[in-house]
């Protein structure tokens, strides 16, 4: 495939292609393709292939040039990446070199107003990565107050999120809340920002964003499959762009690179083999040129493992948060 200048660049593309050490005959797969860059990035190394999924099909569509540039060696598959073991056994490969996330909105869904993600672009208050499923605007319309207080402050980490709930159930009885701007306007009534602080309606998008996507769900349920496909020495590579995301990353890999337990007081405690190597003691984050041509690459964290011989871990149980069909039933 002859190198061509790519459409976007990734947040920590470079760190986290290099961190994954794509290598002739490889198959990798990027688990989140959005515009390809880390595709694109893998692609330039001869003899590799590349598993593509998105959940979002104008992604999907998107990349359908890089798949022929690459004649043959790159495969795109509209799914979540929660499923991408199944994707990959429904491409007939039983395991893989490599694993590369980037956990999170998109800056092309970000930039299209249609989309519904973004505060500072007025349009329908829809914020689906995918085309099924209920909106933001269902959400809102339909949430209880207590429902969506705790989908606020659980995923916004916003602390005022009682009086932004009380301020929309108020504000929907007298009209239904269907655009970003109609929402901006009512988180704005009730929290302030100071000059050069955050957009005051920025953690309420994005706690009803992580809600109507479940992508922390996605997340848990992508690292694990992650671990059953890769092979020895395998790398998974994450890039996330949150603290709530980077925890889930760190908490995973922490707990299956521990070796033994117990104490020199307590007896050892039973303890699946390290299925994870960690590469990054620290994670890895953007340089200030990469952040003053990308602000929005500021919050970025890479974190990376490579795969030891040991067996998968059992997954790890989905912790006891709000859940959307729970939410959309009155449940």
């Amino acid at each position: 495939m002859s190198p061509s200048a790519p459409r976007h660049i990734s947040v920590l593309g470079r760190e986290a292609v290099e961190m994954l050490n794509p290598r002739d005959g490889g198959i990798y797969v990027d688990a989140t393709f959005g515009a390809g860059g880390y595709s694109r990035a893998i692609l330039t190394v001869a003899g590799t292939q590349v598993i593509g999924i998105d959940r979002d099909r104008s992604a999907v569509t998107g990349g359908f040039d890089l798949v022929e540039e690459s004649e043959g060696r790159l495969t795109l598959v509209e799914d979540r990446f929660s499923n991408l073991a199944e994707v990959c056994a429904g491409q007939g490969i039983a395991a893989v070199d490599g694993v590369v996330m980037d956990v999170g909105v998109s800056s092309m869904q970000l930039d299209q107003a249609e989309r519904g993600f973004s505060f500072r672009l007025g349009g329908p208050l829809d914020m689906r990565m995918g085309h099924d499923g209920p909106t933001a605007a269902d959400v809102v319309a339909k949430a209880s107050e207590a429902d969506l207080a705790n989908i606020i402050y659980i995923f916004g980490e916003e602390r005022h999120s009682r009086a932004v709930a009380r301020a929309i159930v108020a504000a929907r009885k007298e009209a239904p809340v269907t655009t970003t701007q109609a929402l901006a306007d009512i988180v704005g009534r009730v929290v302030r920002s100071k000059p050069n602080e955050i957009h005051p309606a920025t953690r309420t998008f994005q706690g009803l964003r992580i809600f109507v996507n479940a992508e922390l769900d996605e997340l848990h349920l992508a690292l694990s499959a992650a671990e059953r496909v890769l092979k020895p020495g395998g790398r998974l590579v994450v890039v996330s762009f949150h603290s709530l995301e980077d925890r889930i990353v760190k908490d995973f890999f922490n707990a299956r690179s521990k070796t033994g337990g117990g104490s020199r007081h307590l007896p050892e405690v039973a303890q699946a083999a390290p299925s994870f190597q960690i590469l990054t003691k620290r994670p890895v984050t953007p340089t200030d040129a990469e952040v003053a041509a990308n602000p929005r690459a500021r919050s970025a964290k890479l974190r990376a493992a490579e795969r030891t011989t040991a067996p998968p871990h059992a997954a790890d149980r989905l912790p006891a948060w709000p859940v959307l069909a729970d939410v959309m039933r009155g449940g």
